[in-house]
């Protein structure tokens, strides 16, 4: 069944997302969620195939632009649509790219047509979230980031073998630590890791206490991230060679480059302000008299440092006045959005009788002929 989230929510990026980051952002998630490193693991399946049909249409400029227009009920009359991914369709380098990435170290693809690994193994990306205020989008801020992570084990020095024993060859790929098995729906042959000695050729007869035989043990890490100004809900942080070693089937004593991590941050709602973009809305309250006749006012902005308005005479109820550079930085540029104040006029619950006669006297003033809002709703009234 099709997911019913929104595809840029799926992936984590922004609507303003170019094609590189959204192809970032679905390998990671791809190798984050697959089912052969998660097997068993229903959500992660069902996370890995909303990652895949997100990526389908997002990476594709003409099907992308109809789901920005019209949304999924615009993909259901065209050619392919996304109800089921459809790997024939997706860009063969990036099908290869995907899994050699996710089977580092593992021997590639079968079927004549995978590319073998080649440099150094490397270990798997890690990913991890921080949550920051609006304030601190504004003047950019420094996290302190937790994370575990699977590091070498130092007793066995990633062997997983009980010091003073060695394995021996595995039975069921005979030493290669690979088998062929037929995948995604018989699309292909791929190779994977031995399941009997998970990928390492060896099989261990006495485990090493210290990660009882797999070679890797959980390690806490603890970081501090810089997040720089502007940036967005959603858009992630990477930090070089702070992910895990290359897996014990490619590197037991985990020599080769390590993964990276990725810091997802996330923007908490801000009481007063809304964020669109690089913009600021703030619904500011005022009195009816100050709409009618004018005021000048002290406006809150995101530096904390107050900022004079002037709101002009005869100011209708939703008008949107503008305070330039009040907004957030752009992430790119550096240069600063505009802070939009949306009026909201508020009539007062109670009067006390001077102030009932006031308004009295002014209504029997009123001429509802200069009025255009009155006359106009009026005409439509009696037609």
């Amino acid at each position: 069944m099709p997911t019913t989230r929104d595809y840029y929510e799926i992936l984590s990026v922004t609507k303003t997302a170019d094609g590189e980051e959204i192809k970032r952002a679905y390998r990671r998630l791809a190798m984050k969620y697959h089912p052969d490193r998660n097997p068993g693991d229903v959500e992660a399946e069902k996370n890995f195939k909303e990652a895949a049909e997100a990526y389908e249409v997002l990476s594709d400029d003409q099907k992308r632009k109809i789901y920005d227009t019209y949304g999924r009920e615009g993909l259901k009359g065209s050619q392919g649509g996304p109800a089921t991914h459809d790997f024939n369709r997706m860009n063969v380098e990036d099908i290869f790219s995907m899994f050699n990435d996710i089977f580092a170290g593992q021997g590639g693809m079968g079927g004549g047509r995978g590319r073998t690994h080649r440099g150094p193994p490397r270990g798997y990306d890690l990913e991890t979230e921080v949550a920051i205020t609006l304030e601190e989008v504004a003047k950019g801020t420094e996290c302190d980031v937790e994370f575990t992570r699977l590091d070498v084990c130092k007793k066995c020095t990633g062997s997983g073998a009980k010091p003073g024993t060695t394995p021996v060859k595995c039975p069921t790929c005979g030493g290669q630590g690979r088998v062929q098995q037929q995948g995604l729906g018989g699309m292909f042959r791929m190779v994977t890791a031995c399941p009997a000695c998970a990928g390492r050729g060896q099989v261990i007869k006495e485990f090493c206490d210290g990660c009882r035989g797999k070679g890797r043990v959980p390690a806490k890490r603890s970081l501090s991230v810089k997040v720089p100004a502007g940036i967005q809900d959603g858009q992630a942080i990477r930090v070089p060679s702070e992910g895990e070693p290359p897996p014990p089937e490619a590197s037991p004593t985990g020599d080769g480059i390590k993964g990276d991590l990725h810091v997802v941050v996330r923007v908490k709602e801000h009481k007063l302000f809304h964020r669109e973009g690089d913009h600021l809305v703030l619904e500011m309250p005022i009195s009816f008299t100050q709409a009618a006749l004018g005021a000048k006012l002290e406006i809150p902005t995101i530096s904390g440092k107050p900022t004079p308005l002037e709101v002009p005479k005869a100011t209708q109820h939703g008008t949107v006045l503008r305070l330039d550079g009040q907004g957030l930085p752009n992430l790119r540029t550096g240069k600063s959005g505009d802070m939009g104040i949306v009026v909201k006029i508020e009539v007062p619950r109670k009067l006390t009788k001077d102030q009932e006669k006031l308004l009295r006297d002014f209504a029997a003033t009123e001429d509802k002929s200069v009025m255009p809002e009155t006359q106009g709703f009026w005409k439509k009234v009696l037609g």
